[in-house]
């Protein structure tokens, strides 16, 4: 079972500072498949301080459905 697999099934997003894992969510998505949502934060643009302060912000402000099938980048602007 893939990371986005599971994380749907599970009702999570996925948080990554790996580019790669773009690129195969963006496979994914075309292939049909849908996606609980994933936050990607480049490791030189944000602090694991910060990660977690904008995760809890998306965790709060936003409801589950709101980021199926998205991508948000850190940091928020």
């Amino acid at each position: 079972m893939s990371i986005l697999e599971r994380a749907t099934s599970l009702h999570r997003l996925v948080f990554t500072q790996d580019s790669d894992f773009l690129t195969i969510a963006s496979r994914w998505a075309k292939g049909g498949h849908d996606f609980a949502g994933i936050v990607f934060g480049h490791q030189l643009e944000v602090t694991i301080g910060q990660a977690i302060s904008f995760l809890e912000l998306i965790a709060v402000c936003m409801e589950p459905a709101e980021m199926r099938n998205r991508v948000e980048y850190l940091p928020l602007k």
